[in-house]
């Protein structure tokens, strides 16, 4: 039984955020039958100090968000700045990305993007043949930074113009089964 907490990272831009609520809600009835899952849903407010005790109690972070301009949304990013705090989070070391606290933790970005799958790991599409894995480094980074590991992620592709709901929840089952064990 392993410890997981669910992070909905969405914000209301124009309208939207059931998708990412869908997913949520299907990762906690999945994922609750076996192990212990907390949430936290950003957009309703939180406690900094809550959620760094929600982070030093999980074993697994899923962080659940859409992909706006390349990155996660502001409130995410906020998040983390509040709540990944020094002397919980990391500390200094003599060498830089080395004083991560949360060692023994993994972590898993769930996405949804507007961009069709095919605009990944071809050369001649938009992302330049990068991968889903690649252009969520930046984020990697961030918490390898914090001394945790990552697990696969999930991406949910093409979700405003050709929606699937069915499809994406079923893959995101899968996925979950795959990485953490249903």
């Amino acid at each position: 039984m392993k410890n997981i907490l669910i992070i909905n990272g969405h914000q209301k831009i124009r309208g939207g955020g059931k998708l990412n609520q869908t997913l949520v809600d299907n990762m906690v009835s999945l994922l609750n039958e076996k192990n212990n899952v907390k949430t936290t849903t950003i957009q309703n407010g939180y406690d900094v100090k809550e959620e760094q005790q929600k982070f030093i109690w999980a074993d697994v972070v899923i962080f659940q968000t859409p992909i706006y301009w390349f990155s996660i949304p502001g409130l995410l990013k906020s998040y983390m700045d509040e709540v990944y705090g020094y002397g919980i989070f990391f500390e200094g070391s003599e060498q830089y990305g080395k004083g991560g606290l949360l060692t023994g933790k993994t972590y898993m970005f769930s996405t949804t993007w507007n961009a069709p799958e095919k605009a990944f790991n071809d050369p001649t599409q938009f992302f330049k043949g990068e991968s889903l894995e690649g252009t969520l480094s930046h984020l990697h980074r961030v918490h390898q930074f914090l001394g945790m590991q990552p697990l696969k992620s999930f991406a949910c592709f093409d979700v405003v113009k050709n929606p699937n709901i069915e499809k994406y929840v079923s893959e995101l089952s899968a996925h979950l089964n795959g990485v953490i064990g249903l």
